[in-house]
């Protein structure tokens, strides 16, 4: 099981070219990852949509980043994709929810603070942060994301 679907996946491999290559086309960039053409078109065709990037068209034409990748947060890009990034099924709004157990269910409510703190994470971290991170200490390794290089594991002491 995986979190992100596949679109989200693409979504940011797409991103991450246009940050990297100031611009590109779908078939430049399907190539590039060995990817379908026609699903990398309606990717860049959504993020299109949904503000991420900017289409010109022509034998010249391409798509490039609408913003820059350090004012684009995870959460927002994932929130877009995937029309509402959820961790389960429950909802804080209980006229939408489909579960037959909500009413006794012991769970729902320690699995949407889980939910809030995630994307309280993702909201930190921007598309610039997992693009290109710092040669310093990142927001990524601030926040705990990725693991601190060069660093010992603790020793205990009986």
């Amino acid at each position: 099981m995986t979190l992100l679907s596949r679109k989200a996946d693409y979504a940011l491999l797409i991103l991450s070219y246009l940050h990297t290559q100031v611009g590109g086309n779908a078939r430049e960039i399907a190539a590039k990852f060995g990817l379908s053409r026609a699903f990398v078109a309606n990717i860049l065709k959504e993020l299109g949509h949904k503000g991420f990037v900017t289409s010109t068209r022509g034998v010249k034409g391409g798509y490039v980043l609408q913003r820059a990748s350090a004012t684009i947060t995870l959460a927002e890009l994932l929130e877009a994709v995937e029309d509402g990034f959820q961790l389960t099924m429950c909802k804080e709004h209980t006229a939408e929810a489909t579960c037959e157990v909500e009413h006794v269910c012991p769970v729902k409510a320690p699995m949407l603070e889980i939910q809030r703190r995630i994307m309280a994470l993702l909201r930190g971290v921007t598309l610039a942060d997992i693009f290109a991170p710092t040669t310093g200490p990142s927001v990524l390794t601030t926040l705990g994301v990725i693991a601190r290089p060069n660093l010992q594991p603790a020793t205990t002491t009986a």
